[in-house]
């Protein structure tokens, strides 16, 4: 798959700030996606061993989630844990990772943040501009952001804003358990993200193609 190199990943974590708040200003996260016309949805994720990651991306069709391509990418991890920079130690396996598709999935969902970050460029919305494709962050823990309480029930949702700005839904994908926080990425809104992830949620607190990234992106010994 083709991508859109956009800056070396050998970089300072003030350098990398720099070039988030760069990039930020060209994400488009007020685009819906046309759900009518999803045919293949990527689940990506990355699993961090012993100073090796390994990436994982998932294309399953939509909406039975029947697998398609799974590939995977492994290489020494080449930057620290740093809340809000993710992306930066992440971001070099994925591209090793995306290059190898096949397939050409019509979204993307990562296991991390889109703009529902402090500079509003999460995983989702800086690998979205590689990409060039509809991306989704689907977080698991909150980053930054405020909502009310949610009913307990599947499908319940409640806006996520910080500073006064929408940036995403708290989103219920399972009965009684802890809400999803979904934000675009790239190429996407609010409410056709959450209605993605929703559909792609059919058992699991996870949606299916992240499961299944998780699940691949965590079965190596470095």
């Amino acid at each position: 798959m083709h991508l859109r190199h956009r800056h070396s990943w050998n970089l300072s974590p003030s350098q990398a700030i720099a070039h988030q708040k760069e990039m930020s200003a060209e994400v488009v996260s007020d685009r819906p996606i046309d759900l009518g016309r999803v045919r293949l949805v990527a689940g990506v994720d990355v699993s961090v061993k012993n100073g090796h990651s390994q990436a994982a991306v998932v294309v399953v069709t939509y909406p039975d989630f029947q697998p398609v391509e799974t590939v995977l990418a492994t290489m020494q991890t080449p930057f620290p844990y740093i809340p809000g920079l993710l992306s930066f130690r992440e971001g070099p396996v994925l591209e090793k990772a995306f290059e190898k598709l096949l397939n050409e999935p019509d979204v993307f969902l990562f296991d991390g943040m889109g703009i529902a970050h402090p500079r509003r460029i999460g995983i989702a919305s800086h690998m979205g501009l590689w990409l060039d494709r509809p991306t989704i962050g689907c977080g698991k823990t909150l980053l930054c952001g405020r909502y009310e309480a949610l009913a307990e029930e599947k499908g319940a949702s409640a806006p996520l804003v910080d500073k006064g700005e929408p940036i995403g839904v708290a989103l219920r994908t399972r009965t009684a358990k802890n809400p999803m926080f979904i934000s675009p990425g790239h190429l996407a809104d609010i409410s056709s993200a959450a209605a993605l992830v929703l559909q792609c949620s059919p058992k699991y607190r996870l949606p299916e193609p992240i499961r299944l990234a998780h699940n691949a992106a965590g079965n190596f010994a470095p």
